[in-house]
């Protein structure tokens, strides 16, 4: 039974742990950006986006789509670099345990 307390005691404090790598990711900042610079994007470490800034240059009402590429292609980076972010400090947790699950974040 003291066997099963410690790995209760271990769960306890691995989940304490995964917290507070979230509230930790939720302050860090990633950025994306496209069309050398001119769409940015900047989100938080778990990769919700908080800030898109545009440059006017690259606003033409006759290509929206090129506009609309842009802003996608930006998103999708600083998401692919929140998502290796927090991969980074799952690492931290794990041991470096490849898990054969997902997290949940």
């Amino acid at each position: 039974m003291a066997d099963f307390m410690k790995i209760l005691q271990q769960a306890q404090q691995m989940q304490g742990r995964l917290q507070q790598i979230q509230d930790e990711l939720a302050k860090q900042s990633v950025s994306g950006s496209a069309g050398g610079g001119m769409v940015t994007v900047d989100a938080d470490g778990k990769g919700q986006v908080r800030r898109i800034k545009i440059d006017p240059g690259v606003v033409n009402p006759a290509d929206v789509e090129m506009l609309e590429d842009l802003v996608l292609v930006a998103v999708t980076e600083a998401q692919k670099k929140a998502a290796a972010l927090a991969q980074d400090e799952m690492g931290k947790l794990t041991g470096g345990l490849d898990l054969p699950f997902k997290l949940p974040f």
